[in-house]
């Protein structure tokens, strides 16, 4: 296998389980899904162990051994969950987190230990005594457990090989028996069932002593393994003594013992005479709960089958399931229906019905994620980069064909054009759809910051998530991770007020922010919600007043005042913090979401919370487009904000752009002004009429030329400055079009309103 292929697969597993665990520890105080949680974070943390061991990491291996014996212990329930025990392990996995980081740093050559980072081992020493203290009051109920009980291991170690024949054989009468065991053995068992005792029920085969066995010296081999603590010999199948045959054996015999091996090992001792009886091992209770958790554990390898993972946690033995299994063909043959191989170990004492159930249940996880992973493959993102890259050419080119169709009369060529101008479309489609990510894995890495700022900060507050299947473009999602960080952080510092005054003012103690995301035709909108104490009007313009951003005698409306807050170095802070009070962060939160071509609002309640909306494009690389000419320059409109197209008849009077839109006011510019075009106008204009943001303007053009599917290509620097401009395109003639930034043309519609009034 390619070494650094497998690197990667195991650095890809382990951020992924590393988010998982996060996840899981940042929900475990919420619901009633605490223990599922904890085998959630139970298994991330035993598969990034193991996985370490395989390539030599050491210093990942030894510390979150001592994190899964804690992560044990809380499984089992002997370790309360609290919120101290939380953060440490919140602390423990950032540790595992910058292992696995120095270790994808760092990588060592094939069949070499890595040397782990002294400096990350000292850090993690505090963690690893921490966690140290949650097993030493196990331990120590373990050691007082035995100390109780004075003499009782030399009590154990003696064999009681007491003869019950009279009461072996009467309480045999009383009892039913099962499946060929005597009622004896079924007693004998279920009273031992709970113990920490394995259970042995030997049925002698009654030629055994002609093949030169003794069944004693079973017995007493089985002590090399085992510490034998009864031995209940029974007597049922004794005849009366004139009908007694020297040569046949017809004891059978229930021991209970204790024992550190495994079932396979325990089986083994009774290898030479296997054939000629039947042997039945019952596990210890708490043995049994290792085997569930093993099950629960075992790797999910493809095709796995019932007995293989009862075989592979060692509850049943490679004899007794290849017992079974004859008995599963034999059953086979002699009926239509064949009997289920649970049904069958269950029947013939080989293994508890919970451990098959767990081991059914097992089976059938493993299925629904093979059948998932069977359907879903690992591609580099470079190679879907490139892969867009190829459908944007070929976009371009289809169009380039088409213009060259339309200029001839063939009608078959112009089909086929339009076939394949189909085709293209639909193969444009399905490569977009390839880069879409959900955003809910963005969503999620802002509980643990929500989590920590809020400790931080003294604060309760939740983060409350929706529309986490809304898809979008991975470079988009790439790029807004740091925007919505700095609004969460805001929201919290500024907005969320401290438990006192929220009490003071009739609000929960708990505040609440919110994320929502949602589609809007091709864009995202993505809402940060808060119920905090809202904007303060008046302080922000009085700020904005001091800083010399605003005249003191200019009206502004509500939405222009909280504008100002994405002004560079803006602040009302009182104080500084290490969050916030700075001036930096909402600037540029704004010129990242401009430089993604899309906006950012901003509404806000004093004294009921804010809301900031963020609008993005789907993808950065194809929109479907609307071409519109402005002299002898072409722009390219979003189609999913043009609403419709009128043509421009103005009033002969009119002084100012406004026009009346069937009874309502429309605002207009003309692109012709804005962008200080020059030629000759032409004698008939139109008005396309744009929604964005749920306000309409109209943008006055010279020509429409109707839809086109637009490659994005970037800006060069010549444009850097003129924020009404996100990008261009190349047209099939070879002329290049400007895609027009519907936001930025919105906002200066508002600022010229404002300024007239």
């Amino acid at each position: 296998m390619n070494l650094d292929q497998a690197w990667q697969t195991f650095f890809a597993e382990c951020a992924e389980l590393l988010e998982e665990m996060e996840s899981a520890l940042l929900s475990i105080g919420h619901g009633d899904q605490c223990a599922e949680l904890i085998r959630v974070i139970f298994r991330a943390a035993h598969t990034i162990k193991g996985s370490a061991g395989l390539f030599g990491l050491d210093g990942i291996v030894a510390f979150t051994h001592d994190l899964e014996s804690v992560l044990d212990e809380m499984r089992e329930g002997r370790v309360p969950v609290n919120a101290r025990l939380v953060e440490l392990l919140l602390s423990c996995r950032d540790h595992v987190g910058r292992l696995v980081d120095h270790a994808a740093a760092h990588p060592h050559p094939a069949g070499e230990r890595a040397a782990p980072d002294a400096e990350l081992v000292a850090e993690g020493i505090p963690l690893s005594v921490a966690l140290r203290g949650y097993l030493a009051p196990s331990n120590r109920a373990s050691a007082a457990e035995g100390a109780g009980t004075p003499g009782g291991e030399r009590e154990g170690a003696r064999v009681d090989a007491r003869v019950h024949a009279g009461a072996g054989a009467g309480d045999a009468a009383d009892l039913p028996a099962r499946d060929g065991v005597d009622a004896g053995a079924s007693a004998a068992a279920h009273d031992t069932s709970d113990s920490e005792n394995w259970h042995i029920s030997l049925r002698f085969g009654e030629d055994v002593l002609r093949h030169g066995m003794d069944p004693l010296s079973f017995i007493h081999y089985l002590q090399t393994v085992a510490e034998i603590v009864t031995v209940e010999t029974l007597v049922g199948r004794l005849p009366v003594a004139a009908e007694m045959d020297p040569e046949t054996c017809y004891l059978s015999f229930e021991i209970v013992f204790r024992s550190a091996a495994d079932k396979a090992t325990i089986e083994n001792v009774f290898e030479f005479v296997r054939d000629d009886c039947d042997i039945r091992i019952l596990p210890p209770h708490s043995r049994m709960d290792d085997y569930l958790a093993l099950i629960r554990d075992c790797p999910e390898s493809e095709n796995v089958r019932l007995g293989e993972i009862l075989v592979r946690c060692g509850t049943l033995t490679a004899r007794e399931l290849e017992n079974a299994l004859a008995h599963q063909a034999a059953a086979a043959a002699a009926s239509d229906e064949v009997p289920l191989l649970g049904d069958l170990l269950v029947d013939q004492g080989a293994v508890q019905p919970k451990v098959v159930a767990a081991a059914l249940d097992k089976q059938r996880r493993v299925s629904h994620v093979k059948a998932q992973e069977n359907r879903s493959v690992r591609v580099d993102s470079d190679k879907l980069d490139r892969l867009i890259d190829l459908v944007g050419e070929l976009t371009i080119a289809g169009a380039s064909i088409g213009v060259l169709a339309q200029r001839g009369d063939n009608i078959e060529l112009l089909e086929s054009v339009s076939t394949l101008a189909t085709l293209v479309q639909d193969v444009r489609d399905s490569a977009l759809q390839l880069r879409m990510v959900k955003i809910g894995s963005t969503f999620s890495k802002f509980q643990r910051v929500v989590h920590d700022v809020s400790a931080a900060l003294g604060k309760d507050i939740v983060l409350e998530t929706a529309g986490e299947d809304t898809e979008l473009d991975k470079a988009v999602i790439e790029k807004i991770g740091d925007p919505l960080m700095h609004l969460i952080r805001n929201a919290m510092d500024h907005g969320i007020e401290s438990v006192a005054r929220r009490r003071a003012q009739g609000k929960p103690d708990q505040g609440t922010v919110r994320l929502n995301a949602y589609h809007e035709a091709s864009h995202i909108v993505i809402e940060i919600v808060d119920d905090g104490a809202g904007l303060n009007r008046d302080k922000i313009f009085a700020k904005a007043v001091e800083r010399g951003l605003v005249d003191a005698g200019k009206t502004l409306s509500d939405r222009e005042v909280f504008e100002l807050i994405f002004e560079p170095g803006f602040s009302t802070a009182d104080a500084v913090t290490n969050l916030s009070g700075r001036g930096v962060g909402m600037d540029v939160v704004k010129s990242n979401v401009l430089a993604l071509r899309g906006s950012v609002t901003l509404d806000s309640k004093e004294g009921l919370g804010t809301v900031v909306r963020v609008t993005l494009p789907l993808t950065l690389a194809i929109i479907d487009g609307f071409l519109v000419e402005v002299a002898d320059s072409i722009f390219v409109l979003p189609l999913s904000v043009v609403e419709e197209c009128i043509e421009f008849a103005p009033a002969p009077d009119q002084q100012r752009d406004y026009l009346d839109l069937r009874g309502s006011i429309l605002p207009f510019a003309r692109l012709r002004d804005v962008f200080e075009l020059t030629g000759a106008q032409q004698r008939r204009e139109n008005v396309v009429v744009i929604r964005h943001a749920g306000r309409r303007f109209g943008l006055v053009v010279d020509r429409l030329l109707g839809e086109f599917q637009t490659v994005i290509k970037p800006l060069s620097r010549l444009f850097e400055k003129n924020r009404l401009i996100s990008g261009s395109a190349i047209l099939g003639s070879g002329r290049v079009a400007l895609i027009l930034d519907v936001g930025a043309l919105a906002q200066r519609l508002e600022q010229e309103a404002s300024s007239y009034a």
